[in-house]
């Protein structure tokens, strides 16, 4: 691993028996914050935003006590850090010469990248064991196949409300936790891979494998059942990914009951809850793909985006001042409050100007090199499968954004920027255990040390 260390601090008895215990208060802390984002109605509210940025500032303040107790300052080097400092001094830039065209937004968006960045930092600084690793995944599966149970039973039984309780002041089309159903597929899109990896890997026991995959078959389910066309969509394409990824591999028996108990679930649950009103949905993705706002007005919003560009082309007019700019360069008439782009590259081109997307080009470039550095073994690695389900997560963000502003959406977005962070990190490290006596087949495919 790349290590930046500075001098010491101060002597401790223990060091490194209280600095474990505060690493894993910030690990589980850090994870804990992003699984509050989806059921917090995506942490868009108010409220919800507090308590992602001052949990944030709160465990990366524990960090600095856990590198005090440690008596020195160790900083893990993740590559995309690099991108991340630019694309921050771009918006300080902009804070400080007066280039946004409201402030006041910007410096509020500019603290929810700061909170994005913090979780980032810290999630790639703690979780540096596959032990951790192996717990986390367990419980992001679970978690989500928690939400996609919420999702069935809201979809079987509604009542136009959110949790059947809070009524949205602003309507919506409500699926699961969320007021936009596209967000919830998001969401879905970002938890999915963790189970399917599980359930394709050899880093499980068999009847966990089987587990997992069913729980991904559901969640996927729940996609197409949400009617996200943007959805399902990003998840074909994870889906199209994972299996460019297994060609690679020797046939193995296991992949194929793996997929097959993937793919009976998925259609049965489909046939059973989706009928004629899903099937409709889905013929209608090359034909409507751009106008789930009534009218077709996704198209107009697209031109008048890259008006706005056209502009203020080098530093855009601002992070987060879209909905304030946009209504002068509006061409169609509408009732409603068009607050974000429903293309969040557009966006980021309207807001951040070329230099901002460039350095997004940027990320995105050495997400993907140094994620697919690590993909070897996966199989068979913690370090690879990790990669392999965060990278698959950020794909299918990325192509959803082609539609929708998930990266607007602060639960999803955390989730997202932590994912990248994860699939850019340094290779975990894991114990040598003993090996127990096993069969000549599992000696061949495993070292018992990786096993769940």
């Amino acid at each position: 691993m790349s290590r930046m260390k500075i001098h010491k601090i101060m002597p401790d008895r223990n060091p490194q028996g209280r600095s474990a215990q505060i690493g894993d208060v910030i690990i589980y802390g850090t994870f804990g914050l992003l699984l509050f984002g989806p059921i917090g109605f995506g942490a868009v509210e108010p409220w919800a935003i507090l308590i992602l940025e001052t949990g944030s500032l709160a465990l990366l303040l524990l960090w600095l006590v856990q590198q005090w107790v440690a008596g020195e300052i160790t900083i893990l080097w993740n590559p995309l850090y690099a991108p991340m400092a630019a694309f921050g001094a771009l918006i300080l830039l902009q804070v400080i010469f007066r280039m946004s065209a409201y402030p006041h937004d910007t410096v509020a968006n500019a603290l929810l990248y700061v909170a994005y960045g913090m979780l980032c930092f810290l999630a790639t600084q703690t979780l540096t064991r596959s032990s951790q690793a192996r717990k986390i995944a367990v419980t992001l599966a679970l978690y989500g196949f928690a939400l996609a149970a919420l999702a069935l039973l809201q979809g079987i039984a509604p009542n136009g409300k959110l949790y059947w309780i809070r009524q949205p002041r602003m309507g919506g089309w409500i699926y699961g936790s969320y007021v936009n159903h596209n967000h919830y597929a998001g969401i879905m899109e970002l938890l999915v891979p963790i189970p399917l990896v599980i359930s394709l890997s050899h880093l499980a026991q068999e009847k966990k494998r089987i587990a997992a995959g069913a729980a991904a078959a559901i969640m996927v389910g729940t996609i197409f059942l949400s009617g996200s066309r943007g959805g399902m969509l990003a998840i074909f394409v994870e889906l199209a990914a994972l299996a460019a990824v297994l060609f690679r591999k020797k046939r193995n028996f296991q992949f194929v009951i793996s997929g097959v108990t993937f793919v009976v679930i998925l259609i049965s649950l489909l046939a059973w809850l989706g009928g004629k009103e899903l099937g409709a949905r889905v013929r209608s993705i090359s034909s409507e793909a751009k106008s789930e706002i009534s009218g077709g007005t996704r198209l107009y919003i697209d031109r008048d985006t890259l008006k706005m560009f056209s502009h203020k082309p080098l530093l855009g007019w601002g992070l987060g001042t879209f909905p304030v700019v946009y209504p002068q360069f509006r061409s169609f008439y509408t009732n409603f409050f068009v607050n974000e782009a429903h293309n969040d590259y557009l966006q980021l081109l309207s807001e951040m100007g070329t230099v901002g997307f460039g350095v997004m080009i940027w990320f995105v470039i050495v997400l993907y090199r140094r994620a697919l550095s690590k993909l070897g073994n996966w199989t068979t690695e913690v370090t690879g499968a990790v990669s392999l389900a965060c990278l698959l997560g950020a794909t299918g963000i990325l192509v959803h954004s082609f539609f929708d502003f998930n990266l607007q959406i602060p639960a999803n977005a955390a989730f997202f920027y932590v994912y990248c962070a994860l699939a850019s990190s340094s290779p975990l490290l894991h114990r040598t255990r003993k090996r127990k006596p096993a069969t000549r087949e599992q000696e061949e495919v495993l070292p018992a040390s990786e096993v769940v």
